[in-house]
């Protein structure tokens, strides 16, 4: 049974679930890249309307980070209760999620919405910026459910066994995105805010989807209404595994708030919006050794709580391997052609000439980001919280924050910020690798089919 992760070569249940679940998230990325290179190439804009969009991202990181509290932190302990074979207890899991996201979707969109404003501009933004920011922010808030409620219960059609299915939640949504950016943005002269209405209607589409399916009947196991009421105890469950994801997310809104206001007060405007180009980069080539962290991640927690450990080890090397495999040749890219990969979402002459030099620094070993992908996939999907919350402070907070910091007073000037993303690379993921390995991987039993 394709459901079954318990069956076959570990390696193969692996790609059979990343191959889809990276096409998903590549088209899920579409969104929010479709929009930046759009906007990048808007008549008369020049940089700033970029930068504007750019000022937007802690906002929406901030909207994936509670996304990632419920729906990472519920997926692999659904994974883990069906592995046991407590389909009772996954079904409760799941209602307990859908709820959650939906109301903390609520009190989001108020609180960001009301206080757009103060918000903007303590996120770096300036008179000339913000017009661009609140242009696009306005909109892009109302679909903070439907982004929610789609991104998160998505995991949940994967980890049943149905990754082509979860694809295609994202797969609409993008295509409709893809559809309506041009219509909006150049045919009806909407602006900015053209792209975040896009949007809107795209994330909608998906959560429809998403919802649609796993109250139907081609679901393993469905949200059931009798589900719907939290219960606190599985609800600590799901934050203290998703506390990890929020983590992770949450410390990137805060690198992003530091990295746009050290940019703005030794660059200005132009340098944040290299910000922006240089992030969109790096969610692009992150996609693949996120899918197969993604991939694996049901996998290895299939088979932790049917105690096959020898394929959960199995399954551990593979997909180091092929992630630290993949991001080496994806720096190699990267330096080949800086400046075409600036060229895409902007020619403006000025961001042409700044680019590219950026791009390498930030990009430099590149390859040390899938260790951290490989540790921290291992801990979430095994259920190891602590260790996974640790390690995503680690490399975030309390690397990334302070050389942003330091680092451009040390007469680095903006240069400087783009250095600490391959420090924090290195320094964390290689801790949280070689943690990983020493306190998790050596010590499961070998018994187990491989």
């Amino acid at each position: 049974m394709a459901n079954d992760f318990s069956r076959g070569k570990v390696s193969r249940s692996i790609v059979s679930q990343a191959i889809p679940l990276t096409l998903a998230q590549l088209v899920q990325l579409l969104y929010n890249v479709v929009d930046r290179i759009y906007i990048g190439h808007l008549p008369g804009a020049d940089n700033m309307a970029l930068t504007g969009v750019g000022l937007s991202f802690p906002v929406i990181i901030l909207v994936a980070a509670f996304t990632n509290l419920f729906g990472t932190g519920g997926a692999p302990l659904f994974s883990i209760a069906r592995g046991a074979g407590e389909d009772k207890k996954a079904e409760q899991i799941l209602g307990n999620v859908f709820s959650l996201l939906l109301g903390s979707s609520i009190i989001i969109f108020l609180f960001c919405y009301l206080l757009r404003r103060p918000v903007l501009y303590l996120f770096g933004a300036s008179d000339a910026s913000y017009v661009y920011a609140n242009q696009y922010l306005s909109i892009y808030l109302f679909g903070t459910a439907f982004s929610m409620l789609s991104t998160g219960l998505n995991g949940f059609i994967n980890a049943q066994g149905f990754p082509h299915v979860g694809m295609m939640t994202t797969v609409l949504g993008a295509v409709l995105n893809l559809i309506l950016d041009p219509v909006f943005l150049f045919v009806m002269d909407m602006g900015v805010g053209g792209a975040a209405l896009a949007t809107v209607i795209s994330q909608l589409a998906s959560m429809i989807w998403v919802i649609r399916f796993l109250t139907g009947k081609k679901a393993l196991l469905v949200i059931r209404r009798n589900n719907l009421k939290i219960r606190w105890s599985l609800a600590k469950n799901i934050m203290g595994l998703g506390a990890s994801g929020f983590i992770m997310q949450g410390t990137n809104c805060l690198v992003q708030v530091v990295c746009n206001n050290t940019l703005q007060m030794y660059g200005g405007d132009l340098y944040v919006g290299v910000m922006t180009v240089l992030n969109s980069v790096r969610e692009v080539l992150s996609l693949p050794v996120g899918g197969i962290s993604s991939g694996a991640q049901p996998v290895l927690g299939y088979n932790y709580g049917a105690k096959a450990y020898g394929r959960v080890k199995a399954g551990i090397r593979f997909s180091a391997a092929v992630g630290i495999a993949y991001t080496g040749l994806a720096w190699a890219v990267v330096m080949s052609c800086p400046r075409f990969l600036i060229s895409v979402f902007s020619n403006d002459p000025a961001m042409q000439e700044v680019g590219p030099q950026a791009l390498n620094i930030y990009f430099f070993g590149f390859f040390f980001m899938a260790f951290q992908f490989a540790g921290q996939s291992v801990f979430q999907s095994l259920g190891y919280a602590k260790r996974a919350i640790f390690f995503s402070l680690l490399r975030k907070a309390i690397i990334v924050v302070p050389l942003t910091l330091v680092l451009p007073r040390l007469g680095l000037g903006v240069t400087g910020v783009f250095f600490a993303e391959p420090i924090s690379n290195a320094i964390g993921g290689l801790a949280s690798f070689l943690t990983m390995w020493l306190t998790v991987y050596r010590k499961l039993p070998t018994e187990g089919n491989t």
